[in-house]
């Protein structure tokens, strides 16, 4: 056998040849003896004399070879090897102890340095414990809920020890019991439901609870027999908190006795190490259980605690359960809208689903946003205060909030206890889980309140309490307790939310960073686009001049190449549709910068459609290559030649091929400008494709690879249908006669319209640069049709559809914003808009036929 490394080891060899120095009784049914290489002790009921025919004072100083058979011995020893201190017992049951016929059970265990033997009378052999604990749990484990658990057990306890009461104690978190279930006799008063102050166990009495699960008291008026002597020769008492025959505290006698209570036994139930419960038997006159059957009932309570245990755990994990899908629900929505903290008010009802409550808050920087019943706004900062005194990293749950927090008593009604969740630590912000008041009444066994100090049968001290009939306490100013799954589940929140706030606050810092590059970017390509666009229209200038025959005929191509200028930045810009034709794209491109150079261009693939978000992205380098082809490729001579081809590759990529060849020498830049980082960047950053350009002195090739998720294979959709002026009429409608009003703030875009329409043979255009232009314009002169532009600088021309359409003028709209412009409601549907620039026959043609419209149906 090893003891602790700290005593010297026990020769058990020796062990009975040492000589007995202390004596004594304990409970007047047994014997207890203890030696060890110091001492031996030996308590016996009446006198040991009984047993032996000596007195104990002739026995101090014999050994237990002395008073033992050596068959005895030899079985103690035999069982001490299983054993090591202070942990647990070895029984043997029915041997001959003292040699002279009579059978006893015996409990061996070892305390500190010391070998304690426990020896009682036999009794009638209890049976088949094996069979009997297996049929109990049988029955016990059918039993569907807690409750019915709770009240099978005591009956079968009940059955099998015949005691006249038992009952199952269950400790709540501040000590105090509450008989759950009773089995009783007929006629005994029941205890059902009473409640018990954790002050009638003491704390020393709840430890040897858990260290010993079973404790007899044969007879409460029974007498002891003190050790003898109370030390051992090192001057240390004998510890029996593993002791089978040990007597109890008189205070507690005293406590049975007020409660007329013959005999008692008990049972604990230890979960996780802690007193979690206690099975307490009562009998109303004198009865020993056998040490068998006590042996017995302390394995069943062993069993039934951890049948207890496993359904606590059952229960908890299906709570737990519930809470995680809720949770895991509502932080999946937290993560994709991710709110601002004071957006979280809108998740009350998910929160409180989490945390079932009366009322729920977000505090933030001194402002309150509340759900249900709280405390009034202006309660909050002094109850935010008195939070910030908790830990800032951990929930913070009160039942009764008046006892921590006295303020709290004027709003006991509406918050009788909360839980806070610190969401931020500088300035601390929460979120505040409110619930009412529960006004409770709990029924105790005699007041708990009155335990005066009076004289007892031991003394002065705070005796028993002697009245055991119920009193009823009226609890007000607490709530239901926060139960441990949803302090889990606030403490999951709160991290889930810190979580959110994190990736918020990295995602705006993010978006921010984005926007200002975007910005930048935007910034840089809008400078560059506007040069560009300045110098391609100097170019067109130049080069239409070159080729005119005439000033009309000089007049009549520049018209017609600034609009498909137009038409390739529409296309850049316009995001309506859903996906648009890759081919007309290129080929708006070329005929926009190139005009009939276009001819020299070859164009070949499926038909793919691109989607509008990344439509204006592939425009834009299309746009790059088309110019820098035009400056400074191959059509930029009289020769060169542009091959475009497209096809879908076996990962359902589109590959674009560009090959320019035939044009002038060309070498690689020798420093990378805007347009250059546009062609070779844009496609891998914005649209995850990829880039690869070749500078070979026949031409440029490149080749970029488009990912399947932003295109498509299939035919051009049927043509959306939209309202756009006809150029069926032609140039030769009649117009004489007509008078226009022609709206527009842009002076050189109103006197070229105006010189047009005059060419064309209207008889008057009345230009006006305002609505209140306009206004003064429709009272003084005779209007036929009027062309409206839309946005007049700091207003837009909507405000003249009332006068026009009292006064049955028909209009049209002009816009540089594209031709599906959100119009108010009073605009007639099918109004047309012409999009800017102005194309004279577009506009004559659209004018002739709105007041040919407007004539019929007068």
């Amino acid at each position: 056998m090893n003891t602790q490394p700290e005593n010297p080891p026990v020769d058990l060899s020796n062990c009975d040849r040492e000589p007995i120095h202390l004596l004594g009784a304990i409970q007047p049914f047994g014997y207890l003896i203890a030696t060890s290489m110091d001492w031996l002790i030996r308590h016996v009921s009446d006198n040991i004399g009984d047993v032996t025919g000596r007195t104990p004072a002739e026995l101090l100083g014999l050994s237990l070879e002395d008073i033992l058979p050596g068959r005895t011995l030899h079985d103690i020893r035999g069982r001490l090897q299983n054993l090591a201190p202070d942990e647990g017992s070895e029984r043997i049951f029915r041997i001959p102890f003292f040699g002279d016929g009579r059978d006893f059970d015996c409990a061996i265990h070892i305390s500190g340095d010391s070998i304690v033997i426990e020896v009682e009378p036999s009794m009638a052999p209890f049976g088949d414990a094996g069979s009997l604990v297996k049929s109990m749990i049988t029955r016990l484990e059918r039993a569907e809920t807690l409750q019915s658990l709770f009240h099978e057990t005591v009956r079968q306890l009940r059955i099998m020890t015949g005691f006249d009461r038992v009952m199952l104690y269950r400790f709540a978190s501040d000590q105090s019991g509450e008989v759950v279930a009773e089995s009783a006799r007929r006629g005994l008063e029941s205890y059902l439901g009473l409640n018990y102050p954790a002050t009638d166990i003491p704390a020393q009495a709840r430890a040897l609870y858990v260290r010993n699960l079973t404790r007899i008291i044969a007879d409460v008026g029974g007498h002891t027999v003190p050790v003898v002597p109370n030390v051992d020769p090192n001057g240390r008492s004998l510890d029996l908190s593993l002791s089978v025959t040990r007597a109890v505290s008189p205070i507690h006698i005293e406590y049975l006795t007020n409660m007329g209570v013959g005999a008692s036994f008990s049972l604990s139930i230890v979960i996780n190490g802690e007193l979690w419960g206690l099975f307490a038997f009562h009998h109303y006159a004198p009865r020993r259980l056998s040490m068998e059957l006590r042996t017995i009932l302390e394995l069943f309570g062993k069993v039934i605690g951890h049948i207890i245990e496993s359904r606590l755990a059952t229960e908890q994990r299906l709570i737990e359960e519930d809470a995680r899908d809720l949770h895991d629900s509502v932080v999946g929505r937290l993560i994709s809208i991710s709110p601002s903290i004071d957006e979280l008010i809108e998740f009350a009802d998910e929160f409180r689903k989490m945390i079932p409550s009366d009322g729920f808050a977000v505090y933030v920087s001194g402002t309150v946003r509340t759900n249900g019943i709280c405390p009034f706004p202006d309660e909050f900062p002094g109850l935010a205060r008195f939070l910030n005194r908790a830990g800032s990293s951990r929930v913070y749950a009160v039942d009764e909030l008046g006892a921590v927090y006295p303020k709290a008593v004027d709003f006991a009604d509406r918050a009788a206890g909360l839980l806070a969740i610190p969401i931020s630590r500088t300035p601390r912000d929460y979120l505040i889980f409110f619930r009412r008041e529960i006004v409770e009444t709990v029924t105790w066994a005699g007041d708990p309140t009155q335990k005066p100090l009076t004289y007892g049968p031991n003394g002065p001290r705070l005796s028993p309490r002697k009245s055991f009939e119920a009193w009823q306490e009226t609890v007000r100013g607490r709530c239901a307790k926060w139960a441990p799954s949803e302090l889990k589940s606030a403490e999951a929140l709160r991290v889930a939310i810190l979580e959110v706030f994190l990736r918020f606050t990295e995602q705006n810092q993010r978006l921010q960073n984005e926007a200002a590059q975007r910005q930048d970017l935007l910034i840089a390509e809008l400078n560059h686009r506007v040069r560009n666009i300045l110098g391609l229209v100097h170019a067109i200038v130049s080069q239409s001049r070159a080729g005119a025959r005439s000033v009309d005929d000089f007049v009549t191509v520049l018209r017609g190449r600034i609009q498909s200028l137009a038409r390739a930045h529409d296309q850049i810009t316009d995001t309506s549709f859903s996906s648009q034709s890759l081919s007309d794209m290129i080929r708006t491109e070329f005929e926009a910068y190139v005009g009939d150079k276009a001819s020299r261009v070859e164009l070949s693939g499926p038909p793919i459609r691109i989607e509008a978000g990344a439509f204006s992205t592939l425009a834009l380098v299309v746009h790059e290559l088309v110019t820098n082809s035009a400056k400074y490729g191959a059509l930029s001579d009289s020769a060169g030649t542009v091959e475009v081809r497209w096809h879908i590759d076996e990962e359902h990529c589109c590959v674009i091929n560009w090959r320019e060849h035939g044009g002038p020498a060309v070498q690689a830049p020798t420093r990378r400008g805007f347009g250059s980082t546009v062609i070779e960047r844009s496609i891998p950053h914005e649209l995850n494709g990829e880039a690869h350009l070749t500078w070979r002195l026949e031409g440029l090739e490149a080749e970029f690879t488009l990912p399947p998720d932003i295109l498509s294979v299939s035919e051009p959709p049927a043509a959306v249908s939209a309202a756009k002026p006809s150029s069926a009429a032609g140039s030769s409608a009649p117009v004489k006669g007509l008078s226009v009003l022609l709206v527009e703030d842009n002076m050189i875009m109103a006197l070229d319209a105006e010189e047009f329409l005059l060419e064309r043979g209207f008889k008057a255009v009345h230009t006006a640069l305002s609505s209140a232009d306009a206004l003064r314009v429709l009272k003084r002169e005779t209007i036929d049709v009027a062309l409206l532009d839309v946005n007049l600088g700091r207003e837009t021309s909507f405000g003249l559809v009332e006068p026009l359409r009292e006064a049955g003028i028909p209009f049209a709209f002009a816009t540089g914003y594209g031709e599906n412009i959100d119009f108010p409601e009073n605009v007639p549907k099918g109004t047309v808009a012409i999009k800017k620039p102005y194309d004279a026959d577009t506009i004559v043609n659209t004018l002739v036929r709105l007041n040919a419209a407007s004539d019929s149906e007068s």
